[in-house]
């Protein structure tokens, strides 16, 4: 008998750079745009981050969304407004190298089969320019959704991806890059009665993508970025998706992760059902949709009647709320990751990402000591899920030593 040495593998632990959006004001980021890398960079080693995931957006000044329509504003933290040149790049880089902070990916989160020909080739234009950035900086992928054509139907939807979004993972793999679906559904990015508004939101959507993309050659391309405060959003559990992943075949499909909870509201629940408010929100006004930004983002309420983001660490230890799927078990998250799916666990990035309202504070002295908190809760959660996994699955059975217990089951618990 040949015992297994205990070597347990940690994941890379990063943040979105949208928790702080004015980190570097605007006053001073828009004229000298790099400015904001660089400050994130240095903020995410006071948080001993090992990497950032850098968001990226349309300027304010060329979105199609006002910022007051938004439930939780993006941050252009890399603005491309103009292209991201050679000595821009250095710039970043070295600021890499002087931090010591990576970056895992960059982030562009936008609907990329808007309905509107003319506002799809601007969102488009954007990510090509966002593609390249990624190239210049050495990052392996880009993170975003796939969104969704209001006009057509899912079934149409599928056709209308085939036909726009795989030109874009053509462009994708022409530059050596991973594109990773976010599978929020985006209730409230229409004041229209649909609640899934990004056709990526579940696993049997994204086999039906992938099976689309393989037949292009551009499988390896497609990836998620997986984040389980969508899952408890839709009455899903972790566990059995990724057993669903493993069961199809499909357990190469996650390779990355958002750290963001979500709470359930028992009493919103009641009131409305998992499809949330569906009426009398204050997004329409005599009739049809209001053109307000303001009152337009009431139809998240098609959302937040029923759950509020949780930033990891600080809602309270539930177990009956783990088994009833009513917030996130983050022990059990980090080991079925890594019992279930095909994970390179070294490079798979592990980002926070804070959408907890309350917390939500703009002003960098007080929300330094949040983050601390969450990342430190995140890191230990995963290093305890690691070690776990080393002693349970590769140390015990090689000395045939069984494993006590039961353990979450899924589909079941």
């Amino acid at each position: 008998m040949t015992p297994v040495a205990f070597e347990p593998e940690y994941m890379p632990l990063g943040v979105l750079t949208a928790a702080l959006q004015e980190l570097t004001p605007r006053e001073r980021r828009d004229p000298d745009p790099d400015l904001a890398i660089e400050e994130w960079l240095e903020f995410a080693r006071e948080l001993d981050a090992d990497v950032i995931q850098l968001s990226a957006a349309l300027h304010p000044s060329e979105s199609d969304v006002p910022e007051a329509a938004m439930l939780d504003p993006v941050a252009n933290t890399l603005d491309l407004r103009e292209p991201f040149s050679d000595e821009r790049a250095r710039r970043v880089r070295a600021a890499i190298d002087a931090s010591g902070v990576g970056i895992a990916d960059i982030g562009y989160f936008d609907n990329m089969l808007h309905e509107d020909p003319a506002v799809r080739r601007k969102k488009h234009d954007f990510m090509l320019r966002v593609f390249d950035a990624a190239v210049s900086l050495e990052v392996p992928a880009v993170c975003g959704f796939v969104g969704r054509n209001e006009q057509l139907s899912m079934d149409e939807n599928l056709q209308d991806f085939e036909e726009s979004f795989v030109p874009l993972l053509v462009e994708a793999r022409a530059r050596g890059l991973e594109y990773r679906i976010e599978q929020c559904p985006m209730p409230g990015w229409t004041t229209g009665d649909s609640f899934h508004n990004n056709i990526a939101y579940a696993p049997g959507p994204w086999i039906a993508l992938h099976r689309i993309c393989e037949r292009y050659g551009v499988g390896d391309q497609l990836r998620v970025h997986y984040d389980p405060s969508h899952a408890v959003l839709m009455g899903q559990d972790t566990r059995s998706i990724f057993q669903f992943l493993k069961d199809e075949g499909y357990g190469f499909l996650i390779s990355g992760f958002h750290v963001k909870g979500q709470v359930i509201d028992s009493r919103g629940v009641s009131a409305w059902g998992y499809g949330g408010q569906t009426m009398e929100r204050g997004d329409w006004r005599e009739g049809k949709p209001s053109p307000e930004p303001a009152d337009q983002a009431n139809a998240w309420a098609k959302q937040t009647t029923l759950c509020e983001h949780e930033l990891p660490g600080t809602a309270r230890h539930d177990p009956l709320a783990y088994l009833q799927n009513r917030t996130v078990d983050w022990l059990d998250h980090q080991l079925a990751a890594r019992e279930l799916l095909d994970l390179d666990v070294r490079n798979t990035p592990l980002i926070v990402e804070h959408e907890y309202p309350p917390a939500r504070v703009q002003e960098r002295a007080l929300l330094l000591p949040i983050l601390r908190g969450s990342m430190a809760f995140a890191r230990k959660i995963d290093e305890a899920a690691a070690c776990m996994y080393a002693l349970q699955s590769e140390v015990l059975p090689s000395q045939e030593i069984p494993v006590q217990g039961i353990g979450r089951k899924p589909y079941a618990t």
